[in-house]
């Protein structure tokens, strides 16, 4: 077996519209693809470069979880990503950081799930 890159990241979620408003509102995601045929769908998915986000609600078989899986999402810029976060209050895990190949800063969805926000240096 040859694993050959990085086919998707998938986050659980407690209420998918207060997720939707996070991923879609202060992170500017546009969603690529709905699943469940409904009005309500319980799975979305957002594409970022080559790579998948994907959220999903499936309570009681899929819950959320602060320890679990992260992304690390690449930023243009990351004064104008840390002023976001900062403007939206949103809660911040770690960081911000700066490291010889890199700038981070560890942020969290609604429901606690962690994500980097990460700017390679040149």
């Amino acid at each position: 077996m040859k694993i050959t890159g990085v086919s998707f990241f998938a986050y659980a979620v407690s209420d998918m519209k207060k997720a939707r408003a996070f991923y879609e509102g202060v992170l500017g995601f546009k969603p690529n693809s709905e699943y469940d045929g409904t009005k309500n769908p319980n799975w979305v998915e957002y594409d970022i470069g080559p790579t998948t986000l994907g959220i999903g609600c499936a309570p009681g078989m899929w819950d959320p979880s602060p320890k679990g899986a992260s992304a690390a999402l690449e930023v243009d810029d990351f004064d104008e990503a840390l002023a976001t976060v900062k403007a939206q209050k949103l809660p911040i895990v770690m960081g911000p950081h700066e490291f010889p190949p890199c700038r981070m800063v560890v942020i969290a969805d609604p429901d606690g799930n962690r994500l980097t926000l990460h700017k390679r240096k040149k």
